[in-house]
């Protein structure tokens, strides 16, 4: 075997001894997310400059709706982004909600609204939202939303939610006031108590605007 033919084997070997390591890595669309879990949550909420588009969406039972009309309206909303086949950070942010939901009782579904917004509305139909809300234990008043590709990104991007890979979307929760229009944003996955905490505040704030609680969120 002349030199030039033993360094293009050589060259060819060394090759394919490092292209199952890149295949591995790009074979894990979880890589960021699995990254995003092992960093500390900020528990600063930061004020979220948000544009509500209102377009068609659809719930986990079918219904159709209009983002800022029907869901948003005049309540206070606590919002999120999941996927139903994500196995990283969608679970455990469902489940932060689980907690929030039993934290603030009668409250959701009466003056507080929880949404979950699928960042994958092609997979995620109602009956996929539906059967994985169940997982969560979803009572009324929490939503979980999906609709056309075209719709929902719409509204994924005005609200800064938005990632081109739906399986790169980060960790956040979107507090707010739809009535005031104030909105906090959180990053990681916030403590539920700190959740419950800001939502108080703004019904609190509701209180002393002399607005009045109770109405019914849709």
């Amino acid at each position: 075997m002349n030199t030039v033919s033993r360094t293009f084997i050589c060259s060819l070997l060394a090759t394919l001894l490092v292209m199952p390591s890149i295949g591995a890595a790009d074979e894990d669309p979880h890589a960021k997310h699995r990254a995003m879990m092992k960093q500390k949550s900020d528990p600063t909420a930061e004020a979220a400059d948000i544009d509500l588009r209102d377009r068609l969406v659809v719930d986990q039972d079918g219904q159709e709706l209009m983002f800022v009309s029907d869901v948003i309206g005049d309540n206070i909303v606590v919002m999120d982004f999941v996927y139903t086949t994500c196995t990283t950070i969608c679970p455990v942010l469902s489940a932060l909600f689980t907690q929030v939901q039993g934290k603030l009782g009668d409250a959701v579904g009466d003056e507080v609204t929880l949404v979950s917004m699928s960042v994958d509305p092609v997979r995620d139909t109602p009956q996929r939202l539906k059967a994985y809300s169940a997982k969560h234990r979803a009572g009324e008043g929490w939503l979980w939303l999906t609709g056309s590709k075209g719709e929902v990104e719409d509204v994924l991007i005005g609200l800064g939610a938005y990632t081109s890979n739906f399986e790169d979307h980060p960790s956040m929760v979107l507090i707010g006031d739809g009535r005031t229009g104030e909105w906090k944003r959180l990053f990681g996955f916030p403590n539920p108590d700190r959740v419950v905490q800001i939502v108080n505040v703004l019904r609190e704030q509701r209180k002393a605007g002399g607005w009045r609680v109770g109405r019914k969120a849709r």
